[in-house]
């Protein structure tokens, strides 16, 4: 898996997008977004897409293989600007905090993302999906190194439970309970403080 690093050099000596081509892969987005919000993202599928954004499959398929990669590339902006808060936005989120505040904020910081783009996490990662974005890398490489800095031993088998609630499927099951956006975050700040004090 290319680094982000890689991916920006990559974009930045990539050909420049054609009109045609850019115009299209807006429509897709666009389309795509809709449908993901008004249908359970997990039975949408690329012909649904390609009607609603009034494209040919095979315009499509030249970008996107399958829903799921269009629903990453939805989600994608929102999660970097996490990330950038991660790594250098103001305490606890960001750096100078001990690393159970950090998570804490990861966490209520999550729920906000979940909360309001829930549909499109969840079209990204259907099935193993999940695992093989780079978001999810980096969310495992954070919380690594909160373990790490909290002299936590063996915490490469802690990284993925800490990041199973935050599963967009966990949060929307949670929801459907009955249970709100703060609950389960003050739950997941009580777990960070319970795993790292």
């Amino acid at each position: 898996m290319e680094s982000r690093a890689d991916l920006l050099a990559d974009a930045s000596t990539a050909p420049t997008e054609r009109a045609d081509a850019a115009r299209n892969r807006a429509k897709v987005l666009a389309a795509a977004a809709e449908l993901f919000v008004s249908r359970d993202p997990r039975a949408v599928t690329m012909d649904d897409i390609a009607k609603a954004a009034g494209v040919g499959r095979g315009t499509l398929y030249r970008r996107y293989p399958d829903p799921n990669s269009i629903a990453v590339a939805l989600l994608d902006e929102h999660e970097r600007a996490l990330q950038e808060q991660l790594l250098h936005g103001a305490p606890p989120l960001g750096p100078g905090a001990p690393p159970g505040d950090r998570l804490a904020a990861f966490y209520t910081a999550m729920i906000e993302l979940l909360d309001a783009h829930a549909n499109l996490a969840l079209g990204a990662e259907t099935g193993g999906a999940r695992f093989t974005t780079g978001a999810y890398e980096f969310w495992y490489a954070h919380v690594r190194t909160l373990l790490v800095a909290a002299d936590i031993p063996e915490p490469d088998g802690l990284v993925d439970p800490l990041l199973a609630p935050l599963a967009a499927e966990v949060f929307r099951q949670q929801r459907e309970r009955g249970l709100g956006s703060a609950d389960i975050a003050a739950a997941l700040v009580r777990l960070a403080h319970g795993v790292l004090g």
